[in-house]
């Protein structure tokens, strides 16, 4: 069995990566808005309830990663100025929201003002639309308790309800109310100080925040703020968890990874559906080398191995052509805090190692360590294997997606020149023969043309790019759109991307099927 918040507390770090925000914020979020539901009185059950919320506000960062990267470059940035702005107040907008996205994107603050003033409508609409709902499919594929998910459902709303969902006051759950407060103050003191803090609680009373929950917590700030600068803060949010402790058994570890690496892959369209494939196909390449010790791991590993992608801006992912030697050095980053994320956890030490050395090559080209061959394990062979054949069926930066028979050459062609093994490609190869796409029942009723829309709204495309791509009228495609959001119960690409990977309906290039056909 294993603690289910010691998986998440670990794992968090690569929230933290997403959102932009300081090393163990979500964790130190975490331990002080436990400590504000206890000084409220708050029952044990909702105490809970308050830290899981706490903990995973933040879990839907990557939802509108793509369309932010479209717009600012830099998405993790937007995201971190986004949180610590009210954008009802103009003031706030000038001081904090302009200068801080000039800086990260290069870009004048004029410039910025003025594509904050014409994207303001859509991109304040869509935004926290999408965050919420990644946030609440999420919690719910963690298998958190209803009221979790209803709290993380309103992550995004405003006590006046100016915010998304259009919810207001006392409507708001309490516990995503007290969250409220405790990250603004988290975020605040984590780099301007508990004085800085407690003002903008202060600013935000009424507005964003519940005014008489910020008048609880600044009347006793300076305790609940005591420390969060030297806090052991994974041990911290480990003994703040309420009696009965959260169990889980050892086969949910791989939902728990399963969700993080469909959290990353929404970064780009392109991607979506990349780490279930890698996990799938990394472990039957293992059995099929009699690694049968190191299958589980590797499935784990191919789930989590681009954890790290997350802080890094969603346009090094989603450009057409080759990245910059400045955007390369960005995505090769990823391998190193993905190990360093999971390696957080104690358990996933040996998954942290084959996560930071999936792009290790045998001739020592690879990255992020520059190992050799006698330094790495079959495993992790395996892995680089699976990850570098799926890159190249999807197509990457400046690499177009190639067919199957195409990219086992190229495979083989890696194999014979000593950058990968070749008993580790044989296997991967071998495997992507044996898998023919499934057969799924397509759910909620939806037509096999609603499914090939689902696909093609999940990868970004839109009203009109869908009416080319299946050669339909503009007016069917936005009518088949609003019907596939219907039956899935959503309103953003994020939210029908995670609907298509929960269901297997996400196209698998090279499987020679589509899963969700009949």
């Amino acid at each position: 069995m294993y603690r289910l918040l010691g998986l998440l507390g670990g794992l968090s770090a690569a929230i933290d990566l997403g959102s932009g925000a300081a090393l163990d914020e979500s964790l130190t979020r975490c331990v002080v808005a436990t400590r504000f539901a206890h000084a409220l009185g708050c029952p044990q059950d909702e105490v809970a309830e308050v830290l899981y919320t706490a903990l995973l506000q933040h879990v839907g960062c990557t939802a509108y990663a793509y369309e932010a990267g479209l717009v600012w470059g830099d998405d993790v940035a937007v995201t971190r100025y986004a949180v610590r702005t009210d954008f009802a107040s103009a003031r706030e907008v000038l001081r904090e929201w302009v200068p801080g996205i000039a800086a990260a994107s290069g870009r004048s603050r004029a410039r910025v003002l003025a594509t904050t003033l014409a994207t303001a409508r859509s991109f304040g609409a869509a935004a926290p639309v999408a965050t919420c709902e990644v946030a609440r499919a999420a919690s719910r594929d963690l298998g958190l308790p209803d009221r979790v998910q209803r709290a993380l459902g309103s992550v995004t709303a405003s006590w006046d309800g100016t915010g998304v969902p259009h919810e207001r006051g006392a409507a708001i759950p309490r516990s995503t109310r007290v969250v409220h407060v405790a990250s603004a103050a988290v975020g605040t003191a984590l780099y301007a100080g508990v004085p800085a803090a407690l003002a903008r609680l202060s600013r935000w009373s009424g507005s964003v925040l519940d005014p008489g929950l910020v008048a609880a917590f600044v009347a006793d700030g300076s305790d609940l703020l005591d420390g969060v600068d030297e806090l052991d803060a994974y041990q911290a949010v480990l003994d703040a968890e309420p009696d009965p402790v959260r169990r889980v058994p050892d086969s949910a570890v791989v939902d728990v990874a399963q969700t993080f690496g469909r959290i990353v892959d929404l970064k780009c369209p392109g991607t979506l559906g990349h780490s279930d494939a890698v996990a799938a196909l990394a472990e039957r390449a293992a059995l099929a080398l009699g690694l049968d010790d190191d299958a589980a791991r590797l499935r784990l590993a191919g789930h989590l191995h681009d954890l790290g992608k997350v802080g890094v801006p969603s346009s090094v992912w989603a450009r057409a052509t080759a990245p910059t030697a400045t955007e390369q050095e960005q995505a090769r980053l990823h391998a190193y805090h993905g190990e360093r994320v999971v390696g957080r956890v104690p358990e996933l030490a040996l998954v942290a190692r084959l996560v930071g050395e999936h792009h290790e090559r045998l001739d020592g080209s690879g990255y992020h360590r520059g190992l050799t061959a006698p330094y790495l394990s079959l495993a992790s062979r395996v892995l680089a294997a699976a990850d570098a054949y799926r890159a190249r069926l999807e197509g990457r930066p400046g690499t177009p997606p190639e067919p199957p028979a195409r990219a086992a050459a190229w495979m083989r062609a890696q194999a014979g020149g000593g950058r990968l093994d070749p008993d580790a490609v044989d296997a991967v190869l071998g495997g992507a023969a044996r898998d023919k796409g499934g057969h799924r029942v397509r759910p909620s009723g939806l037509t096999r043309r609603q499914v090939e829309v689902l696909r093609l709204v999940a990868r970004g495309l839109s009203n009109a790019e869908i009416a080319r791509e299946l050669v339909i009228s503009r007016r069917t495609a936005e009518h088949h759109v609003q019907d596939v959001y219907a039956r899935a119960g959503v309103s953003s690409r994020a939210g029908v991307a995670m609907y298509a990977l929960r269901h297997g309906l996400v196209e698998s290039p090279g499987t020679g099927a589509a899963p969700g056909d009949e």
